[in-house]
């Protein structure tokens, strides 16, 4: 008997992800936890004076130590891709009649390629995770396949909400701008966590799609 050679298994991408489905703003994972989403934008730190630096530290220490439940703080860092905003540049000289305005723009375009070329430029975005575990539900939720997704969704929506709630009160106390990521912000985060190459790609509305965004390349 000749065993004959068989291709190795390709899984794709979608079978290694935790994710089962995104609803409005609640991320729902394959075990049935859920988490809700909320994106900080960024403060310069280094601008502020010594006395609003101290403000700030105090403040912001005060919000952990103020919350009774857990959250995950998570910073994506990301290399800056520059080249479509060298592109507008390109084309805003090419259109200017103005040869004062051109030489300034044509000088303005040179220090940014001169500052990528020296410095790695970095764009960094925030977020708070707040977590739902299914062993909120009780006994039920010692079992998760034994669970209905709907019902599940429902309730997490109902133990997330009054906390994202407050962390953005208290966040917007500090003077940090705080929004809810909803399912388009969520599936085009993951999608270009999952590919890295995409350099900030936009989705389509995701009501479009009918089957997995995120599959293997």
């Amino acid at each position: 008997m000749i065993n004959k050679p068989t291709s190795p298994i390709k899984a794709s991408t979608q079978s290694f992800i935790e994710i089962e489905e995104i609803r409005d703003d609640i991320i729902l994972l394959k075990d049935f936890s859920a988490v809700a989403v909320i994106e900080v934008g960024a403060v310069n730190f280094w601008l502020l004076s010594q006395e609003e630096q101290m403000s700030m530290i105090y403040a912001y220490s005060n919000l952990l130590n103020s919350l009774s439940f857990p959250i995950q703080i998570l910073i994506l860092s990301k290399k800056m891709d520059i080249s479509s905003y060298l592109d507008y540049l390109e084309i805003k000289i090419n259109s200017q009649n103005n040869p004062l305005l051109k030489n300034q723009l044509v000088n303005y375009r040179e220090f940014i390629k001169n500052i990528v070329k020296k410095n790695i430029v970095l764009e960094k975005r925030f977020f708070f995770a707040i977590p739902f575990s299914p062993l909120e539900l009780g006994i039920s939720g010692a079992n998760p396949s034994s669970l209905n997704k709907e019902y599940v969704i429902s309730r997490a929506k109902t133990s997330l909400y009054p906390k994202r709630d407050n962390l953005l009160r208290l966040l917007a106390k500090i003077g940090l701008q705080a929004s809810i990521l909803q399912a388009q912000e969520l599936a085009e985060l993951f999608y270009n966590l999952y590919n890295p190459s995409s350099t900030g790609r936009k989705l389509a509305p995701i009501e479009s799609y009918t089957d997995v965004i995120i599959t293997q390349t």
